[in-house]
C-alpha cells in the first residue's frame, strides 16, 4: 500500500492495483489534476472534504472511478449533476473492499444539526487495513494496522485525539485535518499524539513527503 497525504484530510490510497482518493476537500490543492482513479470516497459533505467547486473537473477526468458517499453527499453532488452512491454497504473494487464504517459525524455544537459521516476501511489481500474517519472519532473499524487519524478540528479537543489513538491502538497512524494549523500548532499535536497515544503506535507523518509505502 502506498498513501499520499495531499493535505488537510484528504488521502490518495494505492492499493492492489487501484487508485482511491478519499474526501477531496477545499483545504487540499490540486487534487482535481489526478488521473486514472478507481473510487473517489467522500466522508460527510463538509467544504474541506467535498469542494463542489472541483469536484465536477475531478469526476470528468476519470469517468471510469466508482463514487462512494455518505448520504448527505449524495444530495449534494446531486445538486451538481452527479451520481453518487451511497456507501451503506461492503463494495468490492478490484482485490479492495470498502467497508462503511459509522454513521454521523462528531458533535461541533449543540446549536448546529448533526450531518452524516461515513468512515471507510480499505482491505486487499496481503496488504495494511487502512481506516479512515471522515469526522468523527467514536466509531469501531474492527482490527487495522494503519489509521489515518485528524490531528485537529473545531469539533475535537487534543484529549479526543489522543484518546482515538490509544483506544485503536494501531501499528501505524498518519495524521490528517490539520489544515487549521499553523507549523508550530502542528509540531505541538503532533507530539502530543506521539507521547499520549496508543501504546503500540508509530505516528508517521506524511505531509510533504508524497508517496510513501506501507507494508504489513
Amino acid at each position: 500500500m502506498r498513501l499520499t497525504h495531499l493535505g488537510h484530510a484528504c488521502l490518495l490510497v494505492e492499493l492492489g492495483d487501484e487508485r482511491i482518493l478519499i474526501d477531496p476537500g477545499t483545504f487540499t490543492a490540486g487534487f482535481e489534476e489526478l488521473r486514472d482513479l478507481s473510487a473517489i470516497v467522500v466522508t460527510h459533505q463538509h467544504p474541506d472534504h467535498l469542494d463542489p467547486e472541483r469536484f465536477p473537473d475531478l469526476v470528468r477526468a476519470n469517468e471510469g472511478a466508482r463514487l462512494l458517499c455518505d448520504p448527505g453527499s449524495v444530495e449534494v453532488l446531486a445538486a451538481l449533476g452527479i451520481e453518487g452512491q451511497a456507501h451503506d454497504g461492503e463494495t468490492s473494487i478490484g482485490e479492495v473492499t470498502l467497508t462503511p464504517v459509522g454513521r454521523t459525524h462528531a458533535l461541533i455544537h449543540d446549536d448546529l444539526p448533526r450531518i452524516p459521516n461515513v468512515g471507510v476501511v480499505l482491505r486487499a489481500e496481503g496488504e495494511p487495513v487502512l481506516f479512515h474517519p471522515g469526522d468523527a472519532v467514536d466509531q469501531d473499524p474492527g482490527e487495522i494496522d494503519v489509521l489515518a487519524f485528524p490531528l485537529n478540528a473545531p469539533w475535537q479537543r487534543s484529549r479526543e485525539m489522543t484518546g482515538f489513538l490509544r483506544r485503536l491502538n494501531p501499528r501505524q497512524a498518519v495524521p490528517i485535518h490539520d489544515g487549521l494549523l499553523n507549523v508550530r500548532g502542528r509540531k505541538l499535536y503532533l507530539q502530543q499524539a506521539g507521547t499520549f497515544g496508543g501504546s503500540d503506535t508509530t505516528v508517521r507523518d506524511l505531509a510533504g513527503a508524497g508517496a510513501v509505502d506501507f507494508s504489513l
